[in-house]
Parts: C-alpha cells; structure tokens; sequence
C-alpha cells in the first residue's frame, strides 16, 4: 500500500522558515516525480515545487522561487520542502503527492497523494 504521510506544518511569523517532511513507502518512486501543493481556503490547490526522483530536477512555482528549496533523501525515500522568508499568503493545507509522468504540475497528473499539513504564516 502506498503511504506519503507529510510532517512539518505549524505556525510561523512572517519572515520565519518551516521544513516540510513526506515520507514515502510502498512502491519504488524512482522513475516518479514528486510535488508539493498547497490549498488554501476557497482556493484551488496549486503546485509549489516539484523534484525528480531520479536525477533531482526540480520545478519552482513563480511566488515561492528563490524562497522554497526541494529536496530529497533517496536512502530515507523522503522528500522535503523547505520554506523560508515566508509571508501570510504561503499560509494553506500543503499535500504532497507523486506522479509517473516525466514532468508534472496539475493534480490530475498525480496518482498518490499524502494527507497534508496545515501551514499557517502569521503576520
């Protein structure tokens, strides 16, 4: 059974940084590529950043590029976001997620999905 089970959330001043975890098992992701996404309320869910997992070529979404850093442990099969200089309008549910298609920003193109975090950015 696949499992990606995100930790890290919390709340934050503006200007603080947070690290997000997804823990990744039951199937080899080698070949995937691996998202974070975040919703917030009354909002559709939007693509942050994504990484290969083989390779780690990674996709920066314009309002967090220079911002966010993704990540991965290939030998803890873990994926990371880290999150810095964040501002109230990062806060939202961040979800990440895994896909088998070579490059992937949509949701729709994404078969495993975590069961998020809240992210909450106080200013």
């Amino acid at each position: 059974q696949v499992q990606l089970v995100e930790s890290g959330g919390g709340l934050v001043q503006a200007g603080g940084s947070l690290r997000l975890s997804c823990a990744a098992s039951g199937r080899t992701f080698s070949s995937y590529v691996m998202g974070w996404f975040r919703q917030a309320p009354g909002k559709e869910r939007e693509c942050v950043a994504t990484i290969t997992w083989s390779g780690g070529i990674t996709y920066y979404a314009a309002p967090v590029k220079g911002r966010f850093a993704i990540s991965k442990d290939n030998a803890k099969n873990t994926v990371y976001l880290q999150m810095n200089s964040m501002k109230p309008e990062d806060t939202a549910v961040y979800y990440c997620a895994a896909s088998p298609n070579a490059v992937a920003t949509r949701p729709y193109q994404y078969d495993y999905w975590g069961q998020g975090t809240q992210v909450t950015v106080s200013s």
